[in-house]
């Protein structure tokens, strides 16, 4: 029996489809024979694997929370600002005599001592100057005494006064000591040295070069402590007070603060700005804070002593509509840690803390030493059971962000 072409393809086509149904039959009764085999818990409920996402946010296990002690402290409001450091002291040395420099023995980033050499200009012609100075007096002083040869002979203290001072006229005396003071200050002049503990920089003249009487030499900065000024708005700085604390963060720095005081406050406001200028010091001793750095700036301003705070990370919003503040506190059910939330009333905060008000329309409140929870408990329910851990990321935890 011969069969066409279109005969047999339609043939093969419905073969293929037979057994992708047989395949497919196959493994539904092979999932069910699983089944009746006894793959099913006790209770009629399939034990299902479990997924690595169930094992960490079950709810039946405590999930980890990070927490902190509520404190009963002064909350201090601080104003912010931004500003850049500068040197303690900073001075540019600039030559006081002319001549070719003879010595430069210090390099740029250099610490120096108060009084330590920085450098030395040719000081031979200054050196004859003294010198000749020298002989000068000493000519000067041989006239006077012959000037004055036998006036200790004459009786009347006036007389003797007035011949004196004809005599040291008249020989030059005082004039050569002016002289000799004036070459001995040239010399001095010739050496120029460290006006005070620093550090050099821009050192902008080489050995050998010649140099004359204004030429800048070299700039020298102290940088501990070290400065960072900042401009407050006007309407803040009655907040402000000499002394008060300062912290302080650096661009270049990220993640590090650094604890200063405010030093000075400008009594003059920039009319075109309205702000004043606000002088912070730091401790610098290993002179990390260079001058020119960014900084961020907290100043502490008004201190509000005697307040319940918890920290920011607390205070979560809760309701749909009217939202309402609240948070959870850390509590004991028997030998389980329960999340327990309340709703409470906040008042002043700043960077880091929230007061928590008596009075107000919620009822909730916290006392000094309980544990409220800051990291992990933005997706917990009343009463979730929780275990406090330092890291909640490393403990399976579900971090906030």
């Amino acid at each position: 029996m011969s069969f066409s072409r279109r005969t047999l393809s339609l043939v093969t086509v419905l073969l293929v489809f037979g057994v992708l149904i047989v395949g497919v039959w196959w493994r539904l009764g092979g999932f069910a024979r699983e089944a009746e085999a006894g793959n099913v818990a006790e209770g009629g409920e399939a034990d299902l694997p479990e997924t690595s996402g169930g094992s960490q946010f079950s709810a039946d296990m405590p999930q980890a929370v990070g927490g902190a002690e509520v404190v009963r402290d002064t909350l201090w409001i601080r104003v912010g600002a931004a500003g850049q450091a500068e040197a303690f002291r900073r001075t540019t040395l600039t030559a006081q005599v002319g001549g070719v420099v003879q010595e430069l023995p210090v390099r740029e980033n250099q610490r120096v001592t108060e009084g330590t050499p920085l450098l030395q200009i040719d000081s031979t012609e200054y050196a004859l100057g003294v010198a000749q100075a020298q002989a000068d007096l000493l000519a000067a002083e041989t006239d006077y005494r012959q000037l004055t040869l036998f006036d200790d002979e004459i009786e009347d203290p006036a007389v003797r006064a007035e011949r004196e001072r004809i005599a040291r006229t008249r020989s030059g005396l005082d004039q050569s000591h002016v002289a000799l003071r004036q070459a001995q200050l040239q010399l001095e002049r010739s050496r120029v040295t460290a006006p005070f503990a620093a550090r050099i920089a821009d050192i902008r003249v080489v050995e050998g070069q010649y140099v004359s009487a204004g030429t800048e030499l070299m700039t020298v900065v102290d940088l501990d402590p070290i400065k960072v000024e900042v401009q407050v708005l006007e309407a803040e700085l009655g907040f402000l007070s000499e002394g008060r604390r300062a912290e302080v963060q650096f661009a270049a720095y990220p993640g590090e603060t650094f604890i200063g005081s405010i030093e000075t406050i400008n009594p003059v406001v920039d009319p075109d700005s309205r702000t004043g200028r606000v002088t912070v010091l730091l401790p610098n001793h290993d002179h990390r804070i260079k001058p020119g750095m960014y900084a961020e700036v907290s100043l502490d301003a008004e201190a509000l002593p005697d307040r319940v705070m918890v920290p920011r990370a607390a205070i979560l919003e809760r309701g749909e509509g009217t939202r309402r503040t609240m948070l959870f506190v850390y509590e004991q059910n028997g030998n389980v840690g329960v999340a327990a939330w309340r709703y409470v009333n906040t008042g002043r905060e700043n960077d880091t803390h929230v007061e928590i008000l008596r009075e107000g329309p919620e009822n909730g409140m916290v006392e000094p030493g309980e544990i409220v929870l800051i990291d992990g408990h933005h997706y917990l329910a009343h009463d979730t059971a929780v275990r406090l851990v330092d890291n909640v990321e490393a403990a399976g935890g579900r971090p906030s962000r």
